[in-house]
């Protein structure tokens, strides 16, 4: 079985469909560091002067995915994993 490499390697913004309240674009910021083949990316809300953290999501080598945080439901944090596994760079 193979998997799909992440092409995420910038700071992208993604819609997010909130579960509870207004739906926003989450500004999504790859970490500088990675740990044992774990790619770790770090939720801030957009275009605010003080952005919100909403927490991290880290990939394993086989793209399995876990949140680090509080802020967000399942269908939230299903909906940036998705994004970030899907992302195609615009050319």
């Amino acid at each position: 079985m193979t998997t799909k490499n992440i092409a995420l390697e910038r700071e992208a913004r993604a819609w997010l469909k909130r579960h509870n309240g207004a739906d926003e674009i989450i500004n999504i910021v790859p970490a500088m560091e990675e740990y044992y083949a774990v790619k770790t990316y770090h939720l801030y809300t957009a275009y605010e002067a003080q952005p919100d953290f909403l927490g991290s999501i880290l990939f394993d080598a086989d793209n399995n995915w876990i949140y680090n945080g509080g802020d967000l439901c399942v269908n939230e944090q299903e909906q940036l994993a998705g994004f970030i596994v899907n992302y195609q760079e615009r050319l």
